[in-house]
Order: structure tokens, then sequence, then C-alpha cells
């Protein structure tokens, strides 16, 4: 496992995780150092907390909760997870609770949750200022991307895998097809056939374990590359649309729009910048 700790300010530290961990190593049970939030952006790996495994994909995010024990395994395959994690003092989360100590408790016990387009166009605006190709601070990003985690979670029922292993297996390595391939048009048969099940078969073990439909999870996959080429600067709207996958520009746009709360070019304006953005658009409730 590779950490490097790339920020560390008095009140949200981000670490960059890189794990090189194969389906025949053990694992170990390990305790959340601090409420935290991590976002994954590459692999795919199974994260059991309280009795529950969660499924993590590119895209997903893993959420932490000071002192609770949790276990990450790797029975599906080894590829190199890569996680970007933001983890929070405490002056952080009286900051963010409004639904007091109980309803923090249930907020931050929810596990892991399923690639959501709100939250991918911000992790992807995170990694963009790892990588130096955004403006905006680090520190801002992991303010934005905890208040828009705590909006989302708050009225949402936390999901468990209870599928067996190997329909799990399958629905994970489907996912990561997917992603590999998300600039090309599939369809639920060409996935099905690829994952060399039934489409409704498919479609039920993709769902159950991933948290999202296979078309929903390629939409976020666009999403997620839209994101990071826009963050770029260096490509024109209808350039990154066609790029990812989108084959019409309005629909790209109005998607963009609806996930990230503006336009793609009030994204790529905030991620060279533009903290007003940032604060009035990109936090704002859906």
């Amino acid at each position: 496992m590779a950490i490097v700790t790339t920020l560390h300010s008095g009140s949200v530290k981000v670490t960059d995780y890189r794990c090189t961990a194969t389906p025949d190593e053990r694992p170990v049970a390990e305790v959340h150092d601090a409420h935290s939030l991590s976002y994954v952006r590459r692999g795919g790996f199974s994260y059991r907390y309280r009795g529950r495994t969660y499924e993590m994909v590119a895209g997903s995010v893993l959420v932490g909760r000071r002192g609770d024990e949790f276990m990450c395994t790797h029975d599906h395959h080894a590829c190199g997870d890569e996680c970007l994690s933001f983890h929070f003092s405490p002056e952080i989360l009286e900051r963010l609770g409004r639904t007091g100590s109980e309803g923090r408790d249930r907020i931050w016990r929810s596990g892991g949750l399923p690639p959501l387009p709100e939250l991918v166009v911000l992790g992807e605006l995170a990694q963009a200022c790892v990588d130096n190709r955004s403006a905006i601070g680090l520190d801002e990003i992991g303010w934005a991307f905890s208040s828009r985690f705590v909006e989302l979670v708050s009225g949402r029922r936390s999901e468990a895998v209870t599928l067996p292993q190997r329909d799990r297996r399958r629905a994970v390595e489907a996912a990561m097809w997917i992603d590999a391939n998300a600039a090309a048009p599939l369809d639920l048969d060409a996935t099905a056939r690829q994952a060399g099940l039934s489409p409704f078969h498919f479609l039920r073990i993709f769902a159950k374990a991933i948290g999202a439909t296979p078309h929903q999870y390629l939409v976020r996959s666009r999403l997620r590359r839209a994101a990071r080429l826009l963050a770029d600067g260096s490509d024109s709207i209808t350039n990154v649309a066609l790029d990812v996958g989108f084959a019409d520009l309005s629909n790209f746009v109005r998607t963009f729009h609806r996930a990230a709360g503006v336009s793609p070019r009030g994204f790529r304006n905030a991620a060279r910048g533009d903290r007003k953005i940032l604060q009035e658009r990109l936090t704002a409730p859906a």
C-alpha cells in the first residue's frame, strides 16, 4: 500500500492511497482513525463494515467513522486500486451536521455509496487539484465534497450486498469493463453478453451489487471522464462530450448540469479558480 498525504490543513487531511493487494493475500482488520470519505478513482474491491459488504468500483465513495473497524478484501481481482481520501476534523463534523449527533452517526455509518453523479464530478475536480490541474484549493474541494455527501446521504437508505460471491465478482468485473469501454456505444445486451449472463439476470445482479443500473453506471463513468477533461481545460466542450461517449451535445450539457449544478463551461471556470461558482453552485442542494 502506497500512502501519500497531499494536504494536511487544520481541518482537512487529504491522502492518496494506492493498493496493490492481490486476491490471495489475507485481509486484516483495520480501524478508521478519523471520519473520512474516500473517492475510488480506479479499481474495485469489497469493503466489509458492521456486518455488511459494499462493492467499491470507480466512482464509489467509502465512508469511514472514527474508531469503527473495517476490512477491505480483493476477492475479485488485483488491478491496483486507487482512492483519494478526505479525513475531517471534529470541528468540520459539527459544522456539517444539521441532524444532531444521532443523525450524524447514521450518516457516517452509511458504509459505502455507489457512484453518484453529484459526487463523481467533485471527486474528479479534487483529483485535478492533486495533479495541479486546477486552481481551486484542495481543502475547498474537501468542504464541498463533504457538504454534498451529507445532503445526499441524509435521505438515502444504505444498501448492503447479499449476493453470492460469484455474482458479486461478475458485477464488479462488468463495472470495470463498462468503465474501460464507456466511450463506446454500449447497451444492456452487449454488457450482459460480456458478463456471460442473460440481460435480465445481469441487470438484477449488477444493480444489487453496484447500487446503479448498467446504464446509470455507464453515464456516470462518462461524467467522471468529462469532469477530468474539463478540469484540464484544453479541449472544446463539444470535443469533450464526443470523446467521453455522448453523441448529442445538448444531452451532455443537460446531464452534466444536472449532476454538477453548473454547466460544463461553469465547471471548467471553477477548476480555473472561480470560487464563487464552487460555493454557490457545486454545493447547492439538488
